[in-house]
């Protein structure tokens, strides 16, 4: 399902609030577009800000991703001794921040970025072979860090992708499970 800008509200200071106000589509093919879109801005870059949850504050660390043709999940690596390990053991909501700014001030107005919402956990052991494959295709310098036994293979499962282009028009495509 995807709402757009209409069905959020902006107030004055430029602050969006979500409204439980569902847009429908004006066709497939604008949710296939959108789709096609957030697929190409995964694709197109290789790390992400991850943010967890770390007491009653948002911890955010740099992660390399690789995600799903079908956009239900995102695979990343870290070492079971970090933080933000232990911040998804204790609290599985995460979220990714994906954007393609080239840090210059046009960004502002050009640049698209792309919030994912979901629940990351490790991946069963029984699992891990076919997603480490994915993951390696995308990060081949990242094998030998997957390989090592300290190191957990983690998916998010994505429940909501927002995407925001010029500043201020906002997309957000509901994942259904």
């Amino acid at each position: 399902m995807i709402l757009s800008a209409a069905a959020l509200g902006v107030n004055a200071l430029g602050v969006t609030k979500f409204r439980n106000v569902p847009e429908k589509c004006e066709s497939v093919s604008e949710e296939n577009s959108i789709e096609v879109e957030i697929k190409a801005l995964l694709a197109s870059q290789k790390f992400a800000v991850l943010s967890t949850q770390e007491e009653n504050r948002p911890y955010t660390s740099l992660v390399a991703f690789a995600a799903t043709d079908d956009l239900k999940s995102i695979f990343f690596a870290t070492t079971r001794s970090t933080r933000k390990y232990a911040n998804m053991a204790a609290r599985s909501g995460t979220a990714l921040l994906v954007d393609n700014r080239s840090n210059r001030s046009e960004d502002i107005r050009s640049a698209t970025a792309l919030t994912v919402l979901g629940d990351a956990t490790e991946v069963p052991a029984s699992e891990r072979p076919q997603w480490a494959a994915l993951y390696i295709a995308k990060h081949p310098h990242m094998r030998e860090f997957l390989s090592s036994p300290s190191t957990a293979l983690m998916t998010m499962i994505v429940e909501s992708y927002l995407l925001v282009r010029r500043f201020q028009n906002v997309t957000i495509l509901k994942i259904n499970p």
